[in-house]
């Protein structure tokens, strides 16, 4: 298992293609090299690289895929929309009793998991509305407000009284966030204005980081607990995910904040927004930067969460945001 000082000294490679260029990435001498239209931009130690995450057309050399596996780094190979289509990635084999402990996993102990990664969620949202200034939600004052929420979650008794929960916390979170940025609503996926594009765009990549951790430790990822299982969803991911979105949040107010985030980059139509492919460095270059800067407690989070499922005993991980 990769320990924490191991850790700190692993960084995670981001390279997206520009348009009409040759970009290659290949092996040598220990090093990834980064290579546009025949000059070399960028070489970095394999020692000191978790994953790679790729945007746009490359073209790789069998050498470099053949290291990857060898020194443990994760290749991933996204889409324009940052959606994984390909990856091999590095993963603990063989972790059979952790295995059996996911899929064993008995109703009670799923529903408290459950229980424990809203709350943490919730309190992260009620959190950045504390740093906003926001006092009251729904005309209740935000302390009690958040007591009630709490009281309920703990009184669940099943995974569809959580969810209500939880989108009716987020619905509140939500529209008082963003509320100076015009805020509608949330509509995953079908990117219907900016702030959902950039909403999916962060949380895509918020996914990405989280599945290459999981995999780390030997998780079945597509084994959750809150999320149940669905033909090709990554449920473990998606649970595993929801304490950070705070993250991207964030991001996305204080770039709009400091004029980092602008309309104008943006093709916005009467059913759908999108953002040209040339003004996709800019933002994803933030959000992974913001990722970045919590890699730490992400992987801290995901460790802690590891040693809970395979012993059932112990304190259950928090992250708070900062």
């Amino acid at each position: 298992m990769l320990t924490m000082p191991d850790f700190r000294q692993k960084t995670v490679v981001f390279f997206q293609a520009s348009n009409d260029l040759e970009h290659k990435l290949k092996f040598q001498n220990q090093n990834v090299v980064f290579v546009k239209d025949g000059t070399t931009e960028t070489k970095l130690s394999c020692h000191r690289i978790l994953a790679i995450f790729i945007v746009g057309d490359f073209s790789l050399t069998t050498q470099l895929i053949k290291n990857c596996v060898k020194y443990g780094i994760s290749l991933v190979l996204l889409k324009q929309n940052f959606m994984t289509y390909a990856s091999c990635f590095a993963t603990t084999e063989g972790n059979v009793l952790l295995r059996k402990k996911q899929y064993y996993c008995s109703f009670n102990l799923a529903l408290e998991i459950s229980k424990n990664l809203i709350e943490n969620k919730i309190r992260n949202q009620l959190n950045l509305l504390r740093y906003k200034g926001v006092d009251f939600i729904r005309e209740e004052e935000r302390k009690e407000y958040r007591k009630v929420k709490i009281d309920e979650l703990k009184q669940a008794t099943s995974f569809k009284v959580l969810l209500g929960i939880e989108g009716s916390v987020s619905r509140d979170f939500f529209g008082l966030y963003f509320k100076e940025l015009d805020w509608k609503k949330r509509a995953p996926r079908t990117k219907i204005d900016v702030l959902n594009f950039l909403l999916d765009l962060g949380y895509t990549m918020l996914f990405n980081y989280v599945e290459t951790l999981c995999r780390l430790f030997g998780f079945d990822v597509y084994k959750g607990v809150y999320h149940q299982e669905f033909y090709q969803r990554k449920s473990l991911v998606c649970d595993l995910m929801e304490p950070f979105r705070c993250i991207i949040d964030k991001t996305i107010l204080k770039s709009f904040n400091l004029s980092q985030f602008n309309l104008s980059d943006f093709s916005i139509t009467k059913y759908k927004c999108s953002l040209p492919y040339e003004n996709t460095a800019k933002y994803s270059h933030i959000f992974y930067k913001e990722l970045l800067e919590n890699k730490e407690d992400i992987y801290s989070f995901i460790k802690s969460y590891y040693y809970f499922v395979l012993n059932c005993a112990g304190d259950f991980p928090v992250f708070t945001i900062r």
